[in-house]
């Protein structure tokens, strides 16, 4: 059956407005109707082309879902060939219109939990967020969450739109005790303004112009609130902030900075500094598109021109001298968790911000946030669409703001190091100033002087393998070797650093992130130390493994993966650790109820069985050998 629709008007660029663009979000549960209002907006504002009516009558004879013969507006917004199949948000939607008396960007976020990372990043560049809830649910969990990060990514104006009015009968009492609900939540969270209105998105009531279905609310529709809504002014009265994302040396006479402001207002003649070394230099002319202007704003793509040939490269940023970044290496943040492996503190992640990629760790999880009362609850990891906070140490000091100071610095994501995912979002909420109070302190005698005195090369070699693998054998065999030669050692054995270091440490994922990483700080020390470290830990997880390779130089570290199958250790068994384990009595027991990742490219692999440990511990002596002799 075909849609029958009159021929609409669209909005010109030329019958655009000139007033201020405002960046609006939309949010909630799945199917409240996020995606119908918007297209609701559009439809209703004579912002959609005739051609994409000819579409959308096409699609919803084919994907839609308000009945036969009628437009689903909800395809507007939903591009996705996924998204018209399944009737639900997906990827984040970004439209653009304009009413009488300004612009909008629109930005459809999903609802579903497992996209709640599209939603984040939608609220990020946010100036306004509505809340949808359908009228007939209330105020459900991710309703409260979507609104908790929005504060959290600092949206300062919420706009709860209570829809699917029409299916309750249009009951004021129904929109009121919703209002109740959602005003007492929000009220702790600091919003500037919020605000509560009625509408059928479906049918377009208090959408663009008022429902004579609901006489009783009388307060604006939805468009004439946002029409007339006063948003803060973005980003001119902040310090400036120009991250360098590349310098162009066009000619050997031009070197130029190319980057985005990232805050403030810059013009030709200022002074400015490089954020991480403390260079000055003077602005002498700046580049937007094809032509030099006077001066660039938050937001402009430019190129900047120093007067002097100043070190810096990218990721610094130029920063104006009276109001300079933090530069630390340690910091505290709100997170929200993105992936289905928990965040774990002690482990090491990629750190990446405005400016810097580096290495990092969540030293310590101060709480979690429950997103219904808001209470901080004690955690010892974060799961899943959870947000709490944290400290993070990264391996090498980063130049930032606190997020409330800007959105641009004082944001990061942190990153899998292997497989390049992006696992949580972070906002920083201020420097740990102890990170200020300590410095290296600096000793005249050094590893290399350390290590000649004792006439060999400082190495660590990390014994990684199941329980009854044959770990602890070998290292014991090939330190006999070594001693032998003359070599200097020590054997840091993962049973014996539990009766006394790490005894406090039980057997859970967290607790095993912890064991590995002080294994390998004490690694660390004994390598400086000029030693030859043979470190014997089960090891399991890829990712701390990574980290301690991390903290060494190149060729120090050695992983060697002591490769016998499980059947072989269940049949060996020699501290019957796995008779327990199977049958119930060790829970989280490495290759029974807890996972083992084999190494990827490990340094040395030795296939254990049929082989004796004598033989195995020749084979990484003569490893050694070679080694030196390069």
């Amino acid at each position: 059956m075909e849609v029958q629709v009159e021929s609409r008007g669209t909005t010109t660029e030329a019958d655009a407005p000139q007033g201020s663009c405002l960046r609006v979000l939309t949010c909630g549960s799945v199917d409240d109707g996020k995606s119908t209002l918007l297209g609701r907006l559009l439809f209703d504002t004579s912002s959609v082309a005739d051609d994409q009516i000819t579409t959308l009558t096409k699609d919803s004879a084919r994907f839609g879902t308000v009945g036969e013969g009628k437009l689903d507006l909800a395809l507007l917004v939903d591009g996705l060939e996924a998204e018209r199949e399944q009737g639900i948000t997906i990827d984040v939607a970004y439209r653009f219109f304009a009413s009488s008396k300004r612009k909008y960007i629109l930005i459809d976020a999903p609802g579903h939990e497992e996209f709640t990372r599209n939603m984040a990043t939608g609220a990020s560049n946010a100036d306004v967020a509505i809340v949808l809830l359908d009228a007939r649910k209330g105020l459900l969990p991710q309703s409260r969450r979507h609104t908790f990060i929005n504060a959290l990514l600092g949206v300062r104006h919420v706009v709860l739109a209570v829809n699917k009015m029409d299916v309750v009968g249009n009951d004021e009492e129904t929109f009121r005790s919703i209002c109740e609900a959602f005003e007492a939540f929000a009220k702790p969270l600091g919003f500037t303004t919020t605000y509560c209105i009625p509408v059928s998105a479906l049918h377009g009531g208090n959408v663009v112009a008022r429902s004579a279905e609901m006489p009783w609310y009388d307060g604006e529709p939805l468009l004439a609130y946002l029409d007339n809504l006063e948003c803060e002014a973005d980003g001119d009265d902040g310090p400036f902030r120009f991250p360098i994302q590349m310098v162009n040396r066009a000619s050997s006479e031009f070197r130029g900075l190319c980057g985005q402001v990232a805050g403030g207002i810059v013009s030709v003649g200022d002074n400015v500094i490089v954020a991480k070394s403390g260079q000055p230099a003077q602005v002498r002319s700046i580049i937007h598109g094809f032509d030099y202007v006077d001066l660039a704003r938050k937001g402009q793509a430019v190129t900047v021109v120093l007067d002097e040939c100043v070190e810096v490269s990218r990721g610094n940023m130029l920063v104006a001298p009276q109001s300079q970044p933090c530069i630390s290496d340690q910091f505290m943040a709100h997170l929200i968790w993105f992936d289905h492996k928990p965040l774990l503190p002690g482990r090491s992640y990629v750190c990446r911000t405005e400016t810097d990629v580096t290495d990092a760790t969540v030293t310590a999880l101060k709480y979690k946030i429950d997103v219904n009362s808001l209470a901080h609850n004690a955690a010892t990891s974060l799961q899943m669409n959870e947000i709490g906070v944290c400290n993070i140490s990264t391996q090498t000091p980063i130049v930032f703001d606190t997020y409330h100071d800007n959105r641009n610095t004082g944001n990061f994501v942190l990153i899998d190091r292997f497989s390049n995912a992006t696992l949580g979002a972070g906002m920083i909420d201020h420097t740990l100033w102890r990170s200020q109070n300590i410095h290296w302190q600096v000793l005249d005698i050094d590893k290399s002087a350390r290590a000649a005195i004792k006439f060999q090369q400082p190495r660590v070699l990390w014994f990684t393998g199941l329980s009854g693998s044959g770990k602890s054998t070998i290292a014991n065999m090939l330190e006999k070797l070594l001693h032998a030669q003359g070599r200097h050692t020590y054997i840091l054995d993962g049973d014996n650093i539990r009766h006394g270091l790490n005894r406090d440490l039980g057997f859970t994922q967290e607790a095993r992130v912890e064991n590995i990483r002080r294994a390998a700080e004490v690694a660390k020390l004994m390598a400086d130390a000029g030693l030859i470290v043979l470190v014997s830990f089960i090891s399991p997880f890829r990712s701390e493994r990574s980290m301690a390779r991390g903290l060494f130089n190149p060729g120090e570290f050695i992983e060697i993966f002591v490769d016998t199958p499980i059947e072989e250790c269940i049949r060996r068994d020699p501290k019957g650790l796995y008779r327990k384990a199977l049958a119930g009595e060790i829970k989280n027991f490495t290759g029974v109820s807890s996972p083992y990742e084999n190494p990827i490219s490990a340094d040395i692999h030795l296939k254990t069985v049929g082989r004796q440990a004598e033989d195995l511990a020749l084979e990484i002596e003569d490893y050694l050998t070679q080694l030196a002799a390069r």
